[in-house]
């Protein structure tokens, strides 16, 4: 599966900087607000030493990471919903992202002008917020409007639809982000055709200065924009030891990609063999069946069983044929639940 991320921000809090370090496509970083108009969208591999590993043993032609979609959007302004800025119709292009990045600002430079005037980060994800969950009411309502008419004719369904729809319309009116409204898996499969905004899973990156990189803060994700675009440019040794200078372990970006990968509750599992070493993201407690069916629907479909092996072992004992000789090759059935850095191979 592929990972989407929209970013979204005020303007000029270093959206579509951090953009370009992430996925290095250059986009216009310019200082004044509403630079980024069309969406910016670029494809990120997933680093995975474990890759790398694995094909030392097999040297395949072909690796295939697992990818992640960015998409970073035009800046939004507190009334955005009422045409303030550029108004809040670029909300529409991230309605199918799997996560919501928030880009915060907390660096300071005279240089770089701050749409409110002050730099406050609460205060930026509160505008924010505010303006997903006006966009979701005006999604909303047009749905409502569409159910009411079936509703009016005595259809269960839209009976059933439209009073889930009045719940989640009152939530949206007293400013609660779905998400943490406690929706039942009914009400959630009600709704989940509309995309609504602000029942994704939701990240904050606060964009620091240089200096303040590796500083921890409760519930976001420290990142410098300017760090990150410095790394962009570096071979990965020069970046090893320049995040080394900054105490740091990790960039940016793979900080990201971790956090993501736990708010999705993401693992991944790998195909190996002397043709292609590949990665896949699943869902965490997936079945070997599910597994198999991300690759190809009649791995799952026509699936036997699994045949199961550590991706540390496979390094170990030189490929499948020598793990097989050790014994560490698991039969594993249709009720398997996959772990991550299992090397998996299917039959059936």
């Amino acid at each position: 599966m592929k990972l989407s991320i929209g970013i979204v921000g005020l303007p000029n809090v270093g959206k579509s900087t951090l953009f370009t370090a992430l996925t290095k496509k250059k986009v216009d970083v310019s200082n004044y607000p509403f630079a980024t108009i069309d969406p910016n969208i670029g494809i990120v591999e997933v680093p995975d030493d474990r890759l790398s590993q694995l094909n030392s043993v097999y040297k395949a032609p072909k690796v295939v990471p697992t990818v992640i979609e960015f998409v970073d959007i035009a800046g939004l302004v507190r009334g955005a919903h009422k045409g303030e800025g550029l108004g809040n119709k670029f909300l529409s292009h991230i309605r199918e992202v799997d996560v919501i990045c928030q880009v915060v600002r907390g660096f300071s430079d005279a240089d770089v002008t701050h749409v409110s005037g002050k730099v406050d980060p609460q205060s930026d994800i509160e505008t924010i917020n505010t303006e997903l969950i006006f966009a979701d009411l005006a999604t909303v309502s047009s749905r409502m409007k569409d159910i009411e008419s079936k509703a009016k004719s005595g259809d269960k369904e839209s009976l059933k639809s439209l009073s889930v729809f009045k719940k989640i319309q009152k939530l949206l009116d007293q400013g609660e982000m779905l998400s943490q409204a406690g929706l039942s898996r009914d009400e959630l499969l009600v709704i989940y055709d509309v995309h609504l905004l602000t029942i994704k899973p939701m990240m904050y990156i606060l964009n620091v200065d240089e200096q303040e990189a590796g500083q921890p803060v409760a519930d976001r994700l420290v990142i410098s924009a300017k760090v990150e675009s410095e790394l962009s440019e570096l071979s990965s040794t020069e970046a090893v030891e320049y995040l080394r200078t900054l105490n740091l372990e990790s960039s940016g970006l793979d900080r990201l990609i971790a956090a993501a990968y736990d708010q999705l509750g993401l693992i991944t599992f790998f195909t190996a063999g002397p043709t292609e070493v590949h990665a896949w993201a699943i869902e965490r407690d997936s079945t070997a069946p599910q597994a198999g069916g991300k690759i190809h629907s009649d791995f799952e479909e026509r699936f036997i069983r699994a045949e199961v092996i550590r991706w540390q072992e496979v390094v170990e004992f030189g490929g499948e044929s020598g793990a097989r000789e050790k014994g560490k090759i698991r039969i594993e059935g249709k009720e398997y639940i996959v772990q991550d850095g299992d090397v998996i191979y299917f039959r059936i």
